[in-house]
């Protein structure tokens, strides 16, 4: 599957005006990938199975979030029209109100700091939830939360480039005080989003892409990709479930998002976890038969061996009696 991203970055950087700088970003990111890459397979050389799974999986979800940013500014570059005003008229039909929300922590600068912190871990996917699984064992479940990412990413962007949104503080017209809060993640996108739009931003550099994805928002279904990923390990049940809450309650105010932008990420993120594990099921089902095909074969080899194998009647059509 991330062949296919890669398949549809090339078929995105050739059939519009968009390219890629070389920058140090890119050099190191590739370097590193390539390094994950050549340890895995000595790992995998020299019996250390689990880190080989470790390796390789970082390397592919680095692979990942390399691919996902240049992909995801080509789409938002799209006419479609922003759809802000419908997306805050779900929100206030399903009685949740954005600016009570922002209000509430503004009003309690102390919170701030762990909202930033909430949101920062978006970074766990990558390097944490790999090298714990991949440890501990659970090779499977690796695989799955493995595939389960290149879901949620693809579908991320399908969906993005029918739903776009400026966001939260452009809609609702709120410019706060950055020295009591600082939306980053927003004001990434307030600044490249347009420009992505009116064509002033056609030169992709790895180092500076930023996230332009309102609907569904990807902090959303990578909080619950990482609770996932982390609840096979019961110890590391209470860190997760406080760590995604807060990325959870993060996204609207960091991000910027409508509150169902959040909930559409969440939606995405089960639905890829479905998928993972239904496919998952059925690649474990079918290793299973293969190696039973084997044991089985030789099993009944041994039975006719042992009886003197399957007689000449037995085995001929032409025996006397069948004879016309």
């Amino acid at each position: 599957m991330l062949a296919g991203l890669f398949v549809a970055l090339g078929v995105g950087l050739a059939t519009t005006d968009f390219s890629f700088r070389l920058d140090g970003a890119l050099g190191s990111s590739v370097a590193s990938i390539a390094a994950l890459m050549g340890a895995g397979h000595i790992a995998r050389q020299t019996s250390f199975a689990r880190q080989a799974h470790a390796l390789t999986a970082i390397a592919q979800l680095m692979i990942l979030f390399l691919l996902a940013p240049a992909l995801t500014h080509i789409v938002a570059s799209a006419s479609f029209p922003f759809v802000d005003g419908p997306l805050a008229a779900i929100d206030r039909l399903l009685g949740l109100d954005w600016l009570e929300y922002f209000q509430f922590i503004y009003d309690r600068p102390a919170l701030v700091p762990y909202l930033y912190l909430g949101y920062a871990m978006i970074t766990w996917p990558i390097i944490v939830i790999p090298t714990l699984l991949g440890f501990a064992g659970y090779v499977d479940h690796l695989n799955r939360f493995t595939l389960a990412c290149v879901l949620t990413v693809v579908m991320t962007v399908a969906i993005s480039i029918f739903v776009p949104a400026l966001g939260t503080y452009h809609h609702y017209g709120v410019s706060p005080d950055f020295g009591v809060l600082r939306p980053s993640g927003y004001l990434v996108q307030i600044e490249q989003l347009p420009r992505l739009r009116d064509g002033t931003l056609r030169v992709l550099q790895v180092g500076s892409l930023g996230g332009v994805i309102a609907f569904p928002s990807f902090h959303a279904a990578a909080a619950v990709l990482s609770l996932w990923g982390l609840w096979r390990l019961w110890w590391a049940r209470p860190l997760a479930t406080i760590a995604n809450g807060g990325m959870l309650l993060a996204t609207p105010i960091i991000g910027g998002h409508h509150f169902i932008d959040v909930l559409a990420g969440v939606a995405v993120a089960v639905l890829a976890i479905h998928a993972a594990d239904r496919i998952g099921s059925r690649e474990r089902a079918v290793e299973s038969e293969q190696k039973l095909a084997g044991p089985i074969f030789w099993a009944v080899m041994a039975v006719f061996s042992r009886t003197g194998g399957p007689s000449a009647e037995w085995i001929s059509p032409e025996r006397p009696g069948d004879l016309p």
